[in-house]
């Protein structure tokens, strides 16, 4: 297949319209000319991939994968429910955190009960919403590019109810939203309103004053949280995520997901949970490790960036994101995609030390051409 050809297929596979980070990355790739040896920093995966006894669980459940086995499921979600410190009917699987993010859509928005977002942000929500013929009203960041609480809370007032969702940390920015505005945002609701957060990126989170929002869950409050294996455990490919909530509202999403993915990536999900309390922190340092060394870059050579709190960072260019793109993907590097309305910021996900050497002696070419 020629370069030409695999972009084409690239393009049938995100047509149908799929919504995950993965379809997105993909969909921007359309039409583009990529070279053999791509640096692939478009997409917030792991470069570090499956941990060795998740690698272990794959091997040892593949020659068993013609079954659906179904009855493990329910182990599956107490397992997944226990690391959270949660009961089993506070918890939905689902292919990825993308899939809930769907389901909260779909049980929660409506003609009259639009999806109030954050913005700029992670565009599956919006997507998703106005796919269904829903309402979205967007609310823009503050100045140090966290959620706006309060006219979040507004415009939930004003439009009698509603899903507000905001992504902590935020993607494509890598800021936050504080705990003392997210513990007055989830005590603010109003009547028929959810807060869907999003925390595909927590894991790699330093910030003192940044917190889960499981807390609201365990409260009993109005909200949803969403959790994904493909960031911080490296299975993007296996599409594992789930979501956190009071029973009341599980149940009115239950409807519109199976509650069952693979069982491979079940299997590999359940053993990377077992390294957790190891795997987590020395991958949330390796990350910042990587990161700081290209703040310290980023600095040195007169480039302006947004601080991250996650897997990726927002580099001012200086002009049009658009205008660099081909010139990175003709070089071999492959960084996010553009977002706007931030036209002058590339994103960029923190792969490899190589990967990273390679993407900063590309970006000051096409940046200084």
């Amino acid at each position: 297949m020629t370069r030409r050809g695999f972009a084409r297929a690239l393009a049938a596979l995100a047509a149908p319209g799929g919504w995950s980070e993965r379809a997105l990355a993909q969909r921007a790739l359309a039409g583009v000319d990529l070279a053999p040896d791509m640096i692939w920093l478009n997409a917030n995966e792991n470069p570090e991939g499956p941990s060795r006894r998740a690698l272990e669980a794959m091997r040892e459940v593949l020659p068993h994968a013609w079954r659906y086995h179904f009855q493990e499921f329910g182990d599956f979600c107490a397992a997944v429910a226990r690391s959270e410190g949660l009961d089993r009917e506070q918890v939905l699987v689902g292919a990825g955190s993308s899939e809930i993010l769907h389901a909260a859509i779909d049980a929660f928005t409506a003609p009259d009960r639009p999806l109030i977002t954050m913005w700029p942000t992670f565009e599956a929500p919006e997507g998703i919403t106005r796919a269904l013929g829903r309402p979205v009203i967007r609310v823009p960041l503050t100045e140090g590019y966290a959620a706006d609480v309060k006219a979040l809370v507004a415009a939930a007032e004003n439009s009698r109810g509603g899903l507000i969702y905001l992504c902590n940390p935020n993607n494509p920015t890598g800021a936050y939203t504080p705990k003392s505005e997210l513990d007055w945002l989830a005590a603010n609701l109003p009547v028929n309103t959810v807060l869907l957060v999003d925390e595909a990126y927590i894991h790699f989170a330093e910030a003192a004053d940044l917190a889960t929002a499981i807390a609201y869950v365990e409260q009993g409050k109005d909200v949803v949280v969403a959790r994904t294996f493909s960031k911080i455990y490296g299975l993007a490919g296996l599409r594992v995520g789930f979501g956190c909530a009071k029973p009341e509202l599980i149940r009115r999403m239950e409807p519109f997901r199976d509650n069952v993915i693979s069982i491979v990536g079940a299997r590999a999900a359940r053993a990377a949970l077992e390294e957790a309390s190891t795997l987590v922190p020395e991958r949330r340092a390796r990350t910042a490790l990587l990161r700081d060394e290209l703040y310290v870059w980023l600095e040195r050579h007169g480039f302006g960036f947004i601080a991250s709190q996650a897997n990726f960072v927002m580099i001012d260019v200086g002009r049009d994101v658009r205008e660099l793109l081909p010139a990175m993907y003709r070089r071999g590097v492959a960084p996010g995609r553009h977002f706007p309305p931030l036209d002058h910021m590339l994103r960029v996900t923190i792969g490899t030390a190589a990967e990273m050497a390679k993407f900063r002696e590309v970006l000051l070419e096409v940046a200084r051409a």
